[in-house]
């Protein structure tokens, strides 16, 4: 077997058992028995992967490029050994994603979807935070979460359609541990899932060196950290990118089901739609919102008109980020990576932030860059997985609050994809590597540093997060691949 086939082998059969594993053992409850079935089911999977492995272009991977994916395949195993570790059994915190770091120990967002989708039925309003905080804790303070099984409970800020998923696995997981097994499983899946196919949807020199360089993105600590606290930002990205792949394939129905889904439950998905609309491809853009109402049916026949009012009276706070108790804390604040939120890192220099109104401001004037940009790529860029990624990560970015620990997976998403155009030359490797490390100069929240340190730290892979848009948007509109006569992916079109 070839380098490239075995990097490719090893990387992708390692985290379709690892999933396997997780979601095995949260359903069963037995650790022995998920190792069976996992190892079990992946022999005979590897069996029909090794068929598609001879799809890949050799002559695609030069040197240079098989030994950063080799080291990087070896540090992504590494970290989702850790991680995997620490998934199936807590209270091996000493494998925590920063075992030092009492935020990464104790800190698990899925605990959020875990207390919402239990009580979504029965509670008046799902966005109270009498639910999630302990009762000691004050609103104008620092935030003081419940605990469940050790960690801190986090508070829910979604949509109520994505309750759906976390009740599903409810069903099935109905407690915190097994959940969390489920959920990380069904999240890695889904990210591996998505990046083959979106790489599917390149040419095949491309589609290789994508494939080579998919193991950067489970290497960085953002993703490994987002994969960690469950946060639905890592699952959001794969199904919208894996719902504008089957859009290029012509799986309409499948295509917007996930799209609709990420749109309902996450709402900034959204503006792959006006993406779609731009390019007038109306079976996609149908096709969406028929999944999207789809799904904010099931959760009014499954949850009742309550979460829906609640979400109505809560989306003004959601969008203008009063609802982020993490605008309390000096430190979060430093560390969020989002346009609205430079407003409040004035203060930490001696100038007036402006408070919620200017970050609203700030966060429709970006509004308004980010629709336009969006409308630009739509209109003459060639269309495919840069084009997606690019967009989604524009879409983040006017988030309220966007923590460092996960905003790095869309960008790294997009890295790998850019590599793949260029991948075959050394500097532009060298670059690639560069980038990547700019995504690991990660200050947890928890460790004591002048606020002024910590905003010039989260300020370089911020900025490295914006070059690549800017490199995605150049990509797009006039990529060297073009200039060569590459063929071009299919466009997402009806």
């Amino acid at each position: 077997m070839s380098p490239a086939k075995l990097i490719v082998a090893v990387f992708v059969g390692f985290v379709f058992a690892v999933s396997l594993l997780t979601v095995t053992a949260g359903l069963t409850g037995s650790l022995l028995a998920a190792l069976a079935v996992s190892v079990l089911i992946t022999a005979v999977a590897a069996l029909r992967f090794r068929r598609r492995l001879a799809a890949l272009d050799e002559q695609a991977a030069g040197r240079g490029l098989l030994v950063l994916s080799g080291v990087a395949t070896l540090l992504a195993i590494v970290q989702l050994v850790r991680l995997t570790v620490f998934t199936v059994a807590p209270t091996r915190d000493d494998f925590a994603a920063v075992p030092s770091s009492s935020f990464s120990r104790h800190h698990y967002c899925g605990t959020a979807y875990f207390v919402a989708g239990g009580v979504a039925r029965e509670a008046t309003n799902i966005y109270d935070n009498a639910l999630y905080d302990h009762p000691d804790s004050v609103a104008t303070a620092q935030r003081k979460p419940r605990t469940i099984d050790g960690f801190n409970v986090d508070v829910y800020e979604y949509p109520p359609p994505f309750l759906l998923l976390p009740r599903m696995v409810l069903q099935v997981a109905p407690d915190l541990t097994r959940f969390r097994m489920v959920w990380f499983g069904l999240s890695a899946a889904a990210l591996l899932l998505a990046m083959l196919l979106v790489a599917a949807a390149l040419p095949r020199p491309q589609a290789t060196r994508a494939v080579l360089l998919m193991p950067l993105v489970w290497a960085g600590m953002t993703t490994i950290a987002g994969l960690q606290m469950g946060n639905f930002q890592v699952m959001t990205l794969a199904i919208s990118m894996a719902g504008m792949a089957l859009f290029a394939r012509r799986h309409h129905a499948a295509g917007g089901a996930l799209l609709g889904f990420a749109v309902a439950g996450k709402l900034f998905p959204g503006m792959l739609v006006l993406y779609l609309a731009v390019r007038r491809a109306w079976r996609p853009v149908i096709a969406t919102c028929l999944g999207g109402l789809l799904f904010v049916l099931l959760a009014l026949w499954d949850m009742g008109l309550a979460p829906f009012t609640a979400f109505v009276h809560h989306l003004p706070r959601l969008l203008g980020g009063e609802a982020f108790a993490a605008f309390r804390n000096p430190a979060a604040i430093a560390a969020n990576q989002s346009i609205p939120g430079l407003v409040f890192k004035l203060r930490f220099f001696g100038l007036p932030d402006a408070g919620f109104g200017g970050a609203k401001v700030v966060g429709w004037i970006y509004t308004v860059i980010a629709v336009t940009a969006t409308v630009l790529l739509a209109r003459r860029g060639r269309g495919g997985p840069i084009a997606w990624i690019t967009v989604l990560v524009l879409a983040t970015l006017r988030s309220p609050f966007l923590p460092v620990t996960y905003a790095g997976v869309a960008p790294l998403w997009l890295l790998t994809l850019l590599g793949a155009e260029h991948g075959e030359r050394r500097r532009a490797l060298a670059w690639i590597g560069l980038a990547w490390l700019a995504f690991e100069i990660v200050w947890p929240v928890d460790w004591p540093l002048d606020p002024r340190v910590a905003t010039a730290i989260n300020l370089v892979p911020m900025a490295t997060m914006l070059a690549l848009v800017v490199l995605g948007v150049r990509s797009d509109l006039g990529s060297e691949a073009l200039r060569r006569g590459t063929e071009a992916p299919a466009p997402a079109t009806g």
